[in-house]
Formats: structure tokens, sequence, C-alpha cells
């Protein structure tokens, strides 16, 4: 399963992180984690190339960590849109996908 955990002061997101293998496919033929790695690169590499946000990516065997260090309206919307397009993908895979949103 996917665990994708997005981290928020308030309103103000604060990053993600994506670990685990979705198991509906094999390895390389995955729709699921193709969904989501494709969708989790092109939201951390908008918010640090294109918003030029202060953070840091880690990424590894099927994890994936974004951590921002400053607010803006750039951010917010890169990491709302990615959080919502999560959900979606849950709804359509409860068994494979789980999203969390926790206060820091």
């Amino acid at each position: 399963m996917i665990r994708a955990v997005f981290r928020y002061a308030g309103d103000a997101p604060r990053g993600f992180s994506l670990c685990g293998h979705a198991g509906a496919g094999v390895a390389g033929e995955d729709i699921v984690c193709a969904a989501v790695s494709s969708a989790a690169y092109m939201a951390a590499n908008t918010v640090t190339d294109v918003v030029g946000a202060r953070a840091t990516v880690d990424a590894g065997d099927g994890a994936l960590t974004l951590e921002v260090f400053e607010e803006n309206a750039g951010i917010k919307t890169v990491i709302d849109g990615f959080f919502l397009h999560m959900k979606a993908l849950q709804e359509q895979y409860p068994e494979r996908i789980q999203v969390l949103k926790t206060e820091v």
C-alpha cells in the first residue's frame, strides 16, 4: 500500500511524504504506482524549480519526501492540488492508497 502523509501548520502546507508500493501490477507496469509517482515528482519539481521555494526533496526506492521552509501562495496551490489528486486516487483504489493530513 502507498501511504501519503501531507503535513500542514494550520492552512499552510509544510510538505508531504510518500512511501510504499501499490502492488497493483508487476514492477514497471503498475498504473497506480505510476500515477502516484508522476504526480508526486511533478508537485515536488514545481515547488522547487518553478515556484522556487526553499525546500528539500529526498527520493529513494518507493519513497519521496518534500519539506518546505517558507509559506507562499504558489506552494499552497501546488501541494493542495496534489493532495486533492491523491484523495481522488484513494477513492479509486482504496485498497492501494492511504492519504492522511496531519498538523505539525
